[in-house]
């Protein structure tokens, strides 16, 4: 009766590791996966910008980019044409990279909508032509 009492010392342990790596894998996909994803994304935003595009930083301010500089840019702000140096980092979206990313987008939807309506035309043309035989 008393060996049923007992636990079993190596069982416990594997389960212990099992549920350790299986909390370390969650940790990773869901923290440190997404933030190097997001920081790897704001990197790629900040080298990409040009002069003349269209910026909100972080702090809400919208300008239009006049100037770059290795870790800066200046950028011109409002109807009177204020100019602020910021650094890169301070850049949260660019307006201009997002329009052109949408008009590829858009472009690309209607290539692939036009080549499955060829694609349908020359089906039905196919039917008819085997019909007439």
């Amino acid at each position: 009766m008393l060996q049923y009492l007992t636990a079993n010392p190596t069982g416990g342990s594997y389960t212990m590791i099992l549920m350790l790596v299986a909390f370390v894998a969650v940790f990773y996909f869901m923290i440190l996966r997404p933030e190097s994803k997001k920081k790897k994304e704001a990197e790629q935003l900040r080298a990409s910008l040009h002069k003349g595009d269209q910026i909100t930083t972080i702090g809400g301010i919208e300008g239009k980019i006049v100037n770059i500089k290795d870790d800066k840019i200046v950028i011109e702000s409002g109807e009177d044409m204020v100019r602020l140096e910021l650094q890169k980092w301070a850049v949260m979206t660019n307006h201009t990279a997002e329009k052109d990313k949408q008009r590829r987008a858009a472009e690309a939807k209607e290539a692939a909508q036009k080549a499955k309506e060829e694609r349908a035309k020359a089906k039905k043309e196919r039917k008819e032509n085997e019909g007439v035989r």
